[in-house]
């Protein structure tokens, strides 16, 4: 999942995957309140989700881990 979230990101930024790690910081990446906005429905799309972004997700793995999270409640 990472991988995927990582080269979703790289598409919405219109970079590298390789410049976008687990530890890769939103906040290091400039991304904006629209890109994010863009980012999360990305998400709920690609892994049938429902998410908020808050303050918990700092990072790639705090967005995986949260996605995890929402797929094991499903179970």
């Amino acid at each position: 999942m990472i991988e995927r979230l990582c080269e979703m990101i790289a598409e919405k930024l219109d970079c590298e995957v390789s410049e976008i790690k687990e530890t890769t910081k939103f906040s290091d990446l400039g991304i904006d309140s629209l890109d994010i906005a863009e980012l999360i429905m990305d998400i709920e799309n690609e892994f049938s989700v429902s998410l908020k972004f808050d303050a918990s997700i700092v990072d790639v793995k705090s967005l995986a881990d949260k996605i995890d999270e929402q797929l094991n409640s499903k179970v």
